[in-house]
């Protein structure tokens, strides 16, 4: 079994007036990301929905000096984008479909999605969403450390920050050892 993390796809990451958006470079990989989500959650693997949900009240996180609010819990900021929404509300019952609520970049800080995998034994984890540079590198990152095996689906993953997207893709494949496909 393998599982599929899908980071940040979010209203606020990726609509047009969303927060702290990517915009159009966002949008562009809807249709690839929802079809990888189709066809894991088909196969059996597991799913996860790995969700920023932030509170510009709190003093202690470094974010809230570093980007506008976004992804604020209770908004529909932090709700999924697009075909991915009513996809995500159609198999989140599934026991393959996972949501974790995330405070800091990687998926894994601060969250059970280590504990989640390898409980299922897992042991290779395919990334998609936004933002290539942050949250998605982060995220891959811990999984390296972690000893997972990484695929990185260039056509589902997107940044605000094209030299920062390149960055990164080139990063994770050179350092980290995934295999961008």
């Amino acid at each position: 079994m393998e599982a599929l993390i899908s980071i940040d796809y979010t209203y606020d990451f990726v609509a047009t007036d969303g927060k702290l958006t990517t915009g159009k470079a966002g949008q562009q990989i809807e249709q690839h990301l929802v079809s990888l989500t189709k066809q894991f959650i088909a196969n059996g693997d597991f799913v996860v929905f790995a969700i920023d949900g932030h509170d510009p009240a709190d003093q202690y996180h470094p974010e809230n000096d570093l980007f506008p609010p976004h992804n604020v819990i209770g908004t529909a900021g932090r709700e999924l984008y697009g075909a991915l929404a009513p996809l995500y509300q159609a198999e989140k019952d599934k026991d393959t479909v996972y949501w974790i609520d995330k405070r800091h970049y990687s998926a894994f800080s601060g969250t059970d999605l280590d504990i989640r995998l390898r409980e299922r034994g897992i042991q290779t984890v395919h990334l998609t969403g936004v933002c290539t540079d942050i949250c998605v590198l982060h995220t891959a990152i811990d999984a390296y450390n972690l000893g997972y095996k990484l695929v990185v689906h260039e056509q589902a993953v997107q940044s605000f920050d094209p030299v920062g997207h390149d960055w990164a893709l080139k990063h994770m494949k050179g350092t980290l050892g995934a295999q961008i496909v």
